[in-house]
């Protein structure tokens, strides 16, 4: 086995703490008496326990199983595609879960911002902070990439409110946005103890996004690299082996990993009204309708009826590749019933027209899975 694929499913199987070896234990024991991996798939998981020595526990509610067709499709589809792909399709009502690969960490990228602004609103609901308190951005706030907040940052810096740098993390993916709320939260633990307390088990942020970008690149931010194209500049002048020793050690063991199949349920989660608020779940949810990125990944392949909030992840380019090319979300049927669906590439080679003809592809099978459903159901009531 080669070691990518062996630290791969060690991270699988450790996850973040003892909590995730309890459940994925116990997941294990129902999957070898349910049929295998097709059970283990769609488990979901229960109250999480730690190992104490006593008797392992057993009732672990398993969701229906996956439409056997959709299933079928989504295989041929990422089949056809030819490279390690990471499928998931959640059925926020009947809660059983499809996929390919759906339980292996993937490169978020910026879909990691989506539990960082479920962190931020948790905190706003347990009044630790306000989504209308006043920040003042300055020269240090500066990040990488995507960054629109920060050409406002002036000799006084840029006031803001809490609820603007969600906006702009969430529908622009600004990742000065996006670093400032994790400071707010209290920091990357403080937003990995947030998901934890949440039980939202297979999802991480794992660090600022510019120091995120800095290691997958093979350096260590400097807060000059947050002005102009220093950031580009000073990447361009580490060795190849540099570059590639770091980009292979990200794609490894991902910081910001998250299984596709975690991601779907915890967006089931959020529209159920599980996660927060019924006025934050509103306000998050409607920002992921209002998304500006990725307007040909899966909402391409939307037909007429149809809505979708998602979130999109793209990372840095290198040897003719991308990485972490992502696009996930929550397709809403004309009579209301919603699919939390996922697609995550770790390293793609493929032109772009591909990438996006997969992600919308897998789009249409969800809604032409809809569409038999319902003619289904009319043949049945005939």
């Amino acid at each position: 086995m080669p070691m990518n694929r062996r630290r791969r499913l060690r991270r699988t199987i450790k996850g973040p703490g003892p909590r995730t070896l309890a459940v994925g234990a116990a997941l294990a024991l129902v999957a070898a008496g349910a049929g295998g991996f097709a059970a283990y798939q769609n488990a979901v998981p229960g109250p999480q326990v730690r190992l104490t020595g006593g008797p392992l526990p057993v009732a672990i509610p398993i969701a229906p199983p996956a439409p056997k067709a959709l299933q079928d499709e989504l295989d041929a589809l990422v089949r056809a595609y030819g490279e390690e792909v990471g499928v998931a399709v959640t059925d926020v009502s009947e809660g059983w879960t499809a996929g390919v690969d759906a339980e292996s960490f993937y490169p978020q990228q910026s879909v990691s911002k989506l539990w960082v602004a479920i962190a931020v609103l948790k905190a706003a609901d347990e009044g630790r902070l306000s989504v209308d308190q006043p920040v003042l951005l300055g020269e240090e706030d500066r990040s990488v990439f995507f960054q629109p907040v920060s050409y406002s940052i002036g000799p006084n810096g840029y006031r803001t409110e809490v609820s603007g740098l969600l906006r702009r993390a969430i529908v622009q993916s600004d990742n000065a946005a996006n670093d400032r709320l994790i400071k707010e939260a209290g920091g990357p633990a403080a937003v990995g103890a947030t998901l934890e307390r949440l039980n939202l088990e297979g999802v991480s942020v794992g660090a600022y996004e510019r120091d995120l970008q800095a290691r997958v690149a093979g350096l260590t931010w400097r807060p000059e690299y947050g002005t102009g194209w220093n950031f580009q500049a000073a990447r361009e002048q580490l060795p190849r082996e540099v570059r590639e020793a770091a980009l292979e050690a990200y794609l490894d063991d991902p910081l910001d990993g998250a299984k596709p199949a975690a991601i779907t349920r915890a967006l089931a989660r959020l529209h159920k009204g599980e996660l927060l608020s019924p006025a934050s779940t509103e306000r998050l949810l409607g920002l992921l309708q209002d998304v500006r990125t990725g307007p040909r990944r899966l909402k391409g392949g939307l037909p007429p009826g149809w809505a979708i909030g998602h979130k999109t992840g793209t990372g840095q380019d290198y040897g003719g590749a991308s990485v972490g090319i992502n696009d996930v979300g929550l397709l809403t049927a004309p009579d209301g019933r919603t699919y939390a669906v996922a697609v995550m590439m770790r390293r793609t080679h493929k032109p772009v027209p591909q990438r996006l003809e997969l992600m919308q592809a897998v789009t249409r099978t969800v809604t032409a899975h809809w569409a038999r459903t319902r003619a289904d159901g009319a043949v049945q009531a005939d």
